[in-house]
């Protein structure tokens, strides 16, 4: 770019919504192959009748406005502002619809054959055999009962260690202290204290030398988790263990949970498998939810929710069964399905698929209780209180399994969800339960800061 200074475009992109998951480095490559583009009012921008479109724009100056379905051309939520983006080739040429400039209006070009440099980092180091939920789920052994567990800079995390995260590594320090033919049976764990991910008040030296015990490929770590394991119980076909998280000092979750040997005994099953579509034929969730941050036919304000919220692709592939998200206008039912499995072939252990199941069963179970109660200017942030898993039967996290849950009821700023897990058989592998609490902040429009 000419016309701008490299630094100041660099800012103007860390505003954008879109952008927001993309690292320093990313933006700085973008701002050297950004093209001015300047137009009247009156002018078409794009037109969904065109064949091909340039790329991705993002408005620098002025306004644009979608032309949106009838009898909703002159809704605000179609009308782009600085710091809007839009244009076919952002994801793949999916979505197309007419912009026009409703005053001067300066663009900056992301051209097509540049559209790579938004792609997010992968899921799997190329370099590194394992998967990331295998790194995720490493616990460096400290001492007998003892292990260190690390938050890795692309495991999901919302400005504080996933729950999810919590729940798998904590029962993956317990399972290395039980004989290998003892398998989890239950676990119940509680969400005490959020966990921190912000390495800089952390000795630099701790975490250089976490680096290297893990693997050299990661360039940063948060504080890491110390999983301390308690041995309750070792009988001849149970086994008992409570694990306790602490992070600078403070014990910030517990789980417990029973281990059995396998053993022959009575069979039945009463739960049936909801009918739905196979997996292979839905759409994932990272493609769906990229979808969403460029359908211009979708609310301004639900987009750029979306495009600040996604990072980078989940460990977990995940295929909705059908239509569900919340927006101020639309609310979710208290109940979702959807199918999921890890990205990537696991080993057979049986203790890692559960372990990963563990990991998987947190990702969106306190949403539920908070969606159907959504409005204007509400924002509510549901966080795990506690949360309960049976395994019934062998299963493979690296295969599809369909996660049923629904919510029971919330009252008293709590609300309560269920949910079942099946194998594509129809065979019930396990049984879920949460309390979250539910917390509500009234907010107004955002306010687009730069992350410096």
């Amino acid at each position: 770019m000419k016309t701008e200074s490299s630094s100041s475009v660099v800012e103007f992109l860390e505003k954008v919504p879109l952008l927001h998951r993309l690292t320093s480095s990313s933006l700085k490559k973008i701002a050297q192959v950004l093209v001015f583009k300047r137009y009247e009012r009156g002018d078409y921008v794009v037109g969904r009748d065109e064949e091909e479109m340039e790329g991705v724009y993002f408005i620098l100056e002025g306004q644009a406005q979608v032309l949106g379905p009838v009898g909703e051309e002159n809704c605000s939520e179609f009308f782009l502002k600085p710091f809007d983006y839009f244009g076919r080739g952002i994801f793949g040429n999916v979505y197309a619809v007419d912009v026009v400039a409703v005053s001067q209006l300066t663009c900056l070009l992301l051209t097509c054959d540049h559209c790579h440099l938004l792609e997010t980092k992968p899921i799997c180091d190329l370099d590194n055999q394992r998967s990331l939920l295998e790194r995720i789920l490493y616990m460096d052994p400290l001492d007998l009962n003892v292990f260190r567990g690390f938050t890795l800079p692309n495991a999901p995390a919302l400005g504080k260690v996933f729950g999810g995260q919590f729940v798998a590594q904590g029962l993956a320090a317990a399972s290395k202290t039980v004989e290998f033919m003892k398998l989890v049976h239950s676990l119940h764990a509680y969400f005490l204290l959020s966990g921190d991910t912000n390495s800089k008040d952390f000795n630099l030296n701790m975490l250089l030398l976490a680096s290297t015990l893990l693997f050299s490929s990661e360039s940063s770590l948060a504080v890491p988790i110390i999983y301390e394991v308690s041995r309750l119980r070792d009988g001849n076909n149970f086994a008992t263990r409570r694990v306790d998280a602490r992070q600078k000092g403070k014990t910030i979750f517990t789980l417990f949970a029973s281990f059995q040997r396998e053993q022959q005994g009575f069979d039945h099953l009463e739960s049936n498998m909801p009918h739905m579509l196979p997996p292979e034929t839905l759409v994932p969730r990272d493609e769906m939810l990229q979808r969403r941050m460029t359908d211009h036919l979708i609310p301004r304000y639900y987009r750029n929710k979306v495009a600040t919220q996604y990072t980078a692709p989940l460990p977990i592939d995940i295929r909705f069964c059908e239509p569900n998200y919340s927006t101020e206008e639309r609310k979710s039912p208290s109940r979702l399905k959807y199918w999921f499995k890890a990205r990537g072939e696991l080993s057979d252990d049986q203790a890692l698929h559960r372990c990963v199941v563990a990991f998987a069963s947190d990702l969106m179970y306190a949403f539920i209780s908070s969606d159907p109660h959504r409005k204007k200017g509400m924002s509510a942030v549901p966080v795990s209180l506690d949360h309960s898993m049976w395994f019934h039967r062998p299963l493979r996290a690296d295969d599809w399994l369909l996660f049923v849950m629904v919510n029971l009821t919330a009252s008293q700023s709590r609300g309560l969800a269920t949910g079942e897990m099946f194998n594509r058989k129809g065979e019930l592998v396990v049984s879920l339960k949460q309390e979250a609490l539910l917390k509500e902040t009234v907010t107004s429009n955002p306010i687009l800061d730069s992350k410096l």
